[in-house]
């Protein structure tokens, strides 16, 4: 028996992308550990990824192209060759491109986080092809958008620091779930004294575990930020230095936020004045104190109409404070722009024709624009999707529209998948794609400050293929010839970081795959003393560019499209509060099919609050109805203070099949975007809930 330990890397929407070690005897992977030595990962993994090798050698993997035998949604195929496959695509792809090639869309998000694997030569087949773009939008637009306004660029606070810090407040996430690394080093702050603030309309898990929790109403973050804001600087917590040194506009701001007492925002938010005034001073007398103070934000909190907002005010705080002259300080809501990433190179945007004027759908619009006939405005109507690295059926919003986009019999759809997940039922081609076990990639991060490599532990399982491979094989069929495409994914891997850059730890690729990571070097405290990347290169309180741009160059508060204050009318038909935050064994729709995590997880539920339950004659246990004018789905309720007053929450996203009704919480939510950034509004949503 033949034993080895390949390093390779978690692929998963999460900002740990932790260090793996997987253990191969006679190649066959037996087990996944965290990397012990990789500081961030440091041999600890998630309970979900623990088990890769029950995903990778899950009986139901997808290893044989497939064929649609039945009706669209029912989920009736055929096995295929290779040959046939890629013959049926290619034939359908060029008839359509002959005549309008932005018919054709791509879709795909985060099923992996891979520089290679996610979008290098699928976006190479498709800029060549003349397809039309895809704005990914669907997890991070709103918030990064804001972010940098105010910043100029998703920079922050080094999670390696997060110990040091003597307050840390995490702001609309639940890291035990879903930044497990992160919480491992709050909990060690703690232990050192720290103090620990959970800012969530839910009492989730980590929130559980903080010694305060404010139970905001959902999409009012803004508006608590202001009211913070105005104590700040009433009170005078302030670091008069650095606001005059490395700030923009604070005259502007004293003047807006002046409006915002503690009591009107209060009523706002749905909480007491006292908690407004006292996080204020709390954040403000710690600075004072020359101490660190952290805000982890997280994606939940931007995923209403006014998300991008909501993050540019909660990424104003760090500098009226000072916050940012230690390292332990500041803000954190990605770090994706610290990594000198070649995107350019990998996706060479270079190829689509200079013929066309391109056409861009947003992705979280998916069932609309399914539905949408040709126009002028519009463009051509979509005629074929080839979908990838996503499950949008179960995953974007106002589901049903999207089920009947995919269901038009006159839509050519291709999935990659591993699984017959929700879409691929939809699919009139199924096509096998690799798991991470099975392929090569190259990796950045967002909570972290590592470049990663990915080494393929296993041959590829049954007929499966790395979607690069996938689409070299569609551009040969189709007959397009630039050496670009013949590139190996070793070579496309050589090419994800600019190895030019200051900020690349002399990156090579052949030593990555060796040492399996490598730190960036940027500074401990990065804006110490200024250096902020926004047109002025400070930090923004007033910022010309969202001017020019249509937005309020100041701090404002933006209000949910749907809530009882903004429309009552509306919240006198559906008055509950709706939000569906990832259950701690899924990661958006991954792993749902899983038998030993779905197990954990129970059934599809909803978490309401007693007097609301109480209202509508509900007990633990009770099957439920949840609606508005968009849909419904049924659940079982657990009756719960965790839920506010006016709130429910139904933990997500299962695959609509493994539900008794087969929906998900999608029926309910809209197609609706935020402020800025084109993103979704999934938590801003009003239900009803009945019993039955």
């Amino acid at each position: 028996m033949t034993t080895a330990i390949v390093r390779a890397v978690c692929p998963h929407d999460c900002p740990d992308t932790c260090a793996l070690h997987v253990t191969v005897q006679d190649g066959i992977a037996t087990e996944v550990r965290g990397d012990p030595d990789h500081p961030t990962t440091a041999g600890v993994l998630c309970t979900k990824v623990a088990r890769y090798t029950e995903r990778t050698y899950h009986k139901d993997r997808v290893l044989h192209p497939l064929k649609r035998i039945g009706k669209k949604g029912e989920g009736q195929f055929e096995q295929i060759s290779w040959d046939e496959a890629l013959t049926t695509i290619a034939t359908k792809l060029k008839k359509i491109a002959d005549h309008n090639p932005l018919a054709i869309l791509p879709y795909s998000y985060a099923g992996t986080m891979g520089l290679v694997q996610g979008d290098s030569m699928s976006q190479r087949f498709f800029h060549k092809i003349g397809a039309s773009f895809l704005d990914r939008t669907i997890c991070a637009t709103a918030g990064g958008t804001g972010y940098k306004y105010t910043l100029g660029a998703r920079i922050g606070t080094d999670v390696e620091q997060t110990q040091n810090a003597q307050l840390i407040l995490i702001w609309g996430g639940n890291p035990i779930a879903s930044n497990l690394h992160f919480w491992m080093r709050v909990q060690e702050a703690k232990r050192n004294g720290a103090k620990i603030i959970a800012i969530d309309p839910y009492r989730s898990l980590t929130a559980e575990k903080c010694h305060q929790h404010i139970a905001l109403l959902p999409g009012t973050d803004a508006a608590l930020v202001l009211g913070m804001m105005h104590v700040l600087i009433k009170e005078d917590l302030l670091d008069h230095d650095y606001i005059s040194a490395y700030t923009l506009g604070f005259e502007q701001l004293k003047q807006r936020v002046a409006e915002w007492t503690p009591e009107r925002v209060a009523e706002t938010c749905g909480i007491s004045a006292e908690e407004v005034t006292n996080l204020a001073r709390v954040y403000g007398e710690c600075a004072q104190r020359g101490e660190a103070s952290m805000i982890r934000m997280n994606y939940g909190m931007q995923r209403v109409r006014g998300g991008g907002m909501a993050v540019r005010n909660i990424a104003c705080l760090p500098a009226l404070v000072g916050a940012w002259r230690h390292a332990a300080g500041g803000v954190q809501l990605s770090l994706s722009d610290a990594f000198p990433k070649n995107l350019a190179g990998l996706q060479r945007p270079d190829l689509f024709p200079q013929s066309l004027t391109p056409r861009t759908i947003n992705m979280s619009t998916i069932g609309d624009d399914l539905l949408h006939e040709t126009s002028v405005s519009f463009g051509p109507r979509i005629e074929a999707v080839i979908v990838y690295n996503s499950n949008p059926v179960a995953v974007a919003p106002e589901s049903d529209a999207v089920a009947r986009g995919f269901a038009r019999e006159d839509l050519f759809t291709v999935v990659l998948e591993h699984f017959q997940t929700d879409t691929a039922d939809y699919a009139d081609i199924v096509l096998p794609a690799t798991t991470q076990l099975e392929h090569v990639d190259a990796h950045s991060a967002y909570g972290h400050l590592y470049m990663m490599a990915n080494n393929a532990a296993i041959a590829p399982m049954g007929e499966a293929k790395p979607n690069t491979e996938i689409f070299r094989l569609l551009a040969y069929h189709i007959g397009f010839d630039d050496p670009c495409f013949r590139e190996s994914d070793d070579e496309l891997a050589a090419q994800a970081f600019k190895q030019s850059d200051v900020r690349a730890v002399h990156f090579d690729w052949s030593s990555l795959k060796k040492t399996g990571w490598a730190k960036l070097r940027v500074p401990d405290a990065p804006f110490a003393q200024g250096g902020f990347l926004t047109p002025s290169g400070k930090c923004e309180f007033y910022s010309e560019q969202m001017q020019r741009d249509g937005y309020d160059p100041l701090p404002t508060y933006i209000p949910p499209y749907e809530s009882v204050a903004s429309n009552p009318v509306l919240a006198g038909k559906y008055p509950l509060a709706m939000i569906s935050p990832p259950a701690r064994n899924f990661l958006n729709s991954s792993f749902v099919n899983v038998q030993s995590l779905r197990d954990t997880e129970g059934e599809p539920h909803i978490d309401i609050h007693p007097e609301d339950a109480q209202h509508r004659q509900i007990a633990s246990g009770d099957t439920v109805r949840i609606f508005n004018d968009r849909g419904s789905f049924v659940a079982l309720a657990r009756v719960t203070d965790k839920a506010r007053r006016g709130l429910v929450v139904g933990l997500s996203i299962w695959w609509k099949k493994f539900a008794s009704d087969h929906k998900n919480a999608n029926e309910l939510t809209s197609q609706r975007l935020t402020d800025m950034g084109g993103g979704p509004t999934f938590y801003d949503v009003l239900v009803q809930v009945e019993k039955g």
